[in-house]
């Protein structure tokens, strides 16, 4: 065995038991109750406890969290397997924690302990007990069992029949223990009723009072101690140290009080912070949820009134709606950013939201919001392009559909007459005329028909909402064209059987209806095409439209000639008539067509020709805007999209390569960041040009690359990363002042970031960091590399930003201190106990901070049942939450 000699090492004590024989069986027995009620003082505290005391450290398990309990420090992960050799791996990691405190083990092995050896756990246990519950004493210079005594005798000295000169004989009487209870709780013991002559009253009052009331375990038996000439001195002193620790501490109790207010207090804003975060985030989430079932709406309309309609609500919520929203989602990031930063410093877990809110889920959300916002945008862009290009079909369907319904009017009836059956052979004869100047005219008319039928086919793949009644006008014609040619081939049968009878035509009115036809045909597709609408885009295609107009212009003269002509042979016929006084029925035997009819159709084109000019003139003026407004746009937007480009690289380089206090910095960028603000009217002078434009239905620009949705991401971008790149400033002043870090070492930890920033984006990725750790001597395994990424990264997006890492080199040396805080504010509130009661919180702390601390004590029981209690491992849980103290 080894006893402490003061100076940090063990010595061998010549009276300590011969290791090659057997303990005093006495001594074994007083040994083995008292270390037992020992440890279980302890484990009580970690909620288990042992009842043999070889035998349930054999695992290595209860070994190694009674030393965790004791020491206030985390041993290595133990091993959970059942066989020999985890138990041995269990019981070695124990040992080893042992001799790290300066223990040197002597002829102690862990297969010894794991065999159940009782005379090596007796001696393991003793010398735990040494390091941990002896060592530390001191008084007047002396410690361990020297500065024990001391204080024993010191305590002793006022009293009769008291005289401590050891462990082992100078208690048998009882008198000792009991002097010491009544030295610091006189109100528990009698002292003037005990006799020196009833040893056996004696250590039974004291034992008991010292359960009862200090929370000191029965660790002897009376009866043991009488019944033995000489009681065991490694028994008594292990008792004797539980009166010192439980006196010894009082004066502790106002400094851990301060202590856990603090702690309550700061938890207490925490919370206040989460329940703002969540409450924020729920409502963020809502107002995306309600909103993207409006923009993935993608019923369209009938009308165009109706789709701009739903145009202008789109950019009101452009406008109004969204803007807002954006604050409040950058606005969320920072006090997320900031709850952790004060989380980190007071040494809690990172804040998990509820399920859905975490900041990685609203910016899914908002991509998603951002993204049905553009297929929103883009969709009612196109069904605007639909509905122009529908209504333009439908117009050119009807007029083209109304030209030929006039022109195949009274047709069918014409074919179906029999006159030829009555008629002379020179009648006869221009009926067969007529029928062949018919069939030229409806040959010409195919064309037409199959336009109608073209434009109506195209109109049903385009959905026009009135297709069904397009669909029955288009059917009639086409059906009605069918029976005029089958009409017009039975008339035509009918006509060249009669023509063998008769032989008499007049070549002149022939050549008239010839000529006549194809002029009527070109006068009517020339005011067809003068009436047509147009839709145009660009002032190139208003120019080659007014081209083919001048080209059209130019053949009117020759158009004139050719009416003169034909004009000519209805002269030639009327001056053939009066001539030869020709008996005819008053018209043209081969045609409908007149002069009248030709000059009224011919001054119509004439008429027509000026209006086509003045609705290409205003068009063209109209595409002259448009180019205007194209142009005023791009101008600004060619200014305004690279100084954001420029400004998002100026704040990139102002986060990694700032110089001078952080709060210069903070001052820096607090007026960087109102010049940005202050650019806000070209903003929103450009966004008036926008508005413009989208009126003016202008869809494209060539003139610039960029677009209003680019320069609007790019302005939040920018609102958004200067805000942050603040936040991260803030969140560095709370690390430095908290941790008491110096600006020179904060400058240290920005050139090593930097140096390993590789990418000069401000953050580093994992390989960087870890590549950075090694430059500064850790040693890192794949585990502990996770762990250290963990902490750095709780949200596991890959990346280590300063704050994190500022976070984490300060943590280093943060974590033992306050886990040495935790144990001590335990033991000074417990006092003599190992839990604490509501009622000693009331009167240690103010009445708010102790309610808090008391409602998490509802869950608890302390030892021997006590309801509302809490032990040393509930008080860490409820002052610092699921962390590693």
């Amino acid at each position: 065995m080894d006893s402490y000699d003061g100076d940090g090492n063990y010595m061998h004590q010549e009276d300590d038991w011969d290791r090659d024989m057997l303990l005093d069986p006495a001594w074994e027995k007083q040994q083995r109750k008292t270390f037992t009620a020992w440890c279980n003082s302890h484990l009580r505290k970690a909620g288990t406890q042992i009842e043999n005391i070889e035998e349930d450290f054999r695992d290595g398990l209860k070994l190694m969290l009674l030393l965790e309990v004791i020491s206030g420090e985390r041993l290595a992960k133990p091993e959970r397997g059942k066989m020999r050799v985890h138990k041995i791996s269990n019981v070695n990691k124990a040992l080893n924690f042992i001799a790290s405190k300066g223990v040197k083990l002597v002829c102690i092995g862990a297969e010894e302990i794991v065999d159940g050896n009782a005379k090596m756990t007796l001696g393991m246990i003793w010398t735990i007990i040494l390091r941990f519950a002896i060592q530390d004493i001191s008084v007047e210079e002396t410690s361990a069992k020297e500065g024990l005594l001391l204080w024993c005798q010191r305590k002793t000295a006022p009293y009769k029949n008291v005289n401590i000169q050891n462990f082992h004989i100078s208690w048998k009487d009882g008198l000792g223990f009991c002097a010491l209870i009544h030295r610091h709780r006189p109100e528990l013991i009698d002292y003037g009723k005990l006799r020196k002559d009833d040893p056996m009253t004696n250590l039974n009052t004291a034992f008991e009072v010292a359960e009862k009331y200090l929370d000191i375990p029965k660790m002897l038996d009376a009866e043991d101690i009488i019944s033995t000439l000489r009681p065991d001195e490694k028994a008594v002193m292990t008792y004797v140290s539980c009166y010192y620790h439980a006196f010894s501490g009082k004066q502790k109790a106002e400094t851990a009080a301060n202590r856990i207010c603090k702690v309550l207090a700061v938890n207490q804003e925490n919370e206040q912070l989460m329940e703002d975060y969540e409450k924020l985030a729920s409502d963020l989430l809502e107002w995306i949820r309600r909103t993207i079932p409006w923009l993935e709406n993608r019923m369209p309309e009938n009308t165009m009134q109706a789709m701009q309609q739903k145009l202008e609500d789109f950019r009101d919520y452009r406008r109004l709606h969204k803007p807002p929203k954006v604050q409040e989602k950058c606005q969320l990031e920072i006090n997320f950013n900031t709850l952790q930063t004060k989380l980190r410093l007071s040494n809690r877990p990172a804040f998990m939201p509820s399920e859905g809110k975490m900041v990685s889920d609203i910016n899914n959300a908002w991509g998603n919001l951002e993204g049905a916002e553009k297929g929103y945008e883009e969709w009612l862009l196109n069904e605007i392009r639909r509905l122009e290009r529908l209504d333009h079909l439908a117009e050119k369907f009807r007029q083209k559909a109304a030209i030929h319904e006039a022109w195949t009017e009274g047709k069918e009836d014409l074919l179906q007459k029999r006159d030829y059956e009555t008629a002379s052979l020179s009648e006869i004869k221009a009926l067969l005329k007529k029928h062949e100047a018919f069939e030229s005219d409806l040959a010409a008319h195919q064309d037409r028909v199959e336009q109608i039928a073209a434009i109506a086919q195209e109109l049903n793949e385009l959905d026009y909402y009135d297709s069904p009644s397009v669909n029955a006008r288009c059917q009639r014609i086409c059906d009605q064209w069918d029976s005029l040619g089958a009409l017009s081939q039975k008339r035509n049968e009918a006509l060249q059987r009669t023509e063998k009878l008769l032989e008499t035509i007049d070549q002149l009115y022939l050549e008239f209806a010839k000529r006549a036809a194809p002029f009527n045909n070109w006068m009517e597709g020339a005011m067809e095409d003068l009436q047509d609408t147009f839709i145009v885009h660009t002032i190139e295609e208003i120019q080659g439209l007014s081209t083919a107009h001048e080209q059209f212009k130019a053949t009117l003269p020759e158009a004139d000639k050719e009416r003169m002509a034909i004009l000519g042979i209805h002269n030639e016929i009327a001056k053939i008539v009066q001539t030869y006084h020709v008996n005819m029925a008053g018209t043209n035997p081969y045609t409908t067509i007149n002069p009248q009819e030709i000059n009224a159709k011919w001054d119509k084109v004439r008429q027509l020709v000026p209006q086509r000019d003045q609705a290409l003139i205003e068009e063209h003026a109209r595409q002259q805007n448009n180019e205007r407004l194209r142009r005023q746009f791009a101008t600004q937007a060619n200014i305004i999209g690279p100084w954001i480009q420029n400004k998002m690289q100026e704040i990139g380089r102002i986060s990694i390569e700032m110089h001078g206090t952080l709060e210069d910095q903070l001052t820096h960028l607090r007026q960087y960041e109102k010049s940005i603000v202050n650019y806000k009217p070209k903003i929103d002078q450009l966004e008036g040009d926008h508005q413009l434009i989208q009126e003016a239905l202008i869809f494209d620009n060539k003139h610039t690359n960029y677009t209003m949705e680019h320069i609007r991401v790019g302005w939040e971008q920018l609102l958004t990363t200067i805000a942050r790149t603040i936040n991260e400033i803030e969140n560095q002043i709370l690390t430095r002042d908290a941790k008491g870090i110096s600006q020179e070492q904060l400058n240290e930890f920005r050139a090593s970031f930097n140096h390993f920033d590789r990418k000069r984006t401000g953050i580093m990725d994992a390989d960087d960091f870890k590549t950075c750790l090694i430059s500064m001597g850790y040693n890192l395994g794949e585990n502990e590399f996770s762990r250290i990424m963990s902490i750095v990264d709780p949200n596991r997006m890959g990346i280590v930003t300063f704050q994190a890492f500022i976070d984490f080199m300060s943590r280093e040396t943060a974590d033992t201190d306050t886990a040495d805080q935790v144990m001590a504010s335990f033991k000074v509130l417990a006092g003599d106990k190992n839990y604490i009661l509501a009622d000693e919180l009331r009167r240690e702390l103010p009445p708010d901070q102790a309610e808090y601390c008391i409602a998490r004590m509802a869950p608890y029981t302390g030892p021997d049942g006590v309801p509302g209690a809490l032990d040393y491992m509930s008080f860490s849980t409820a002052l610092y939450g699921e962390s590693d103290l």
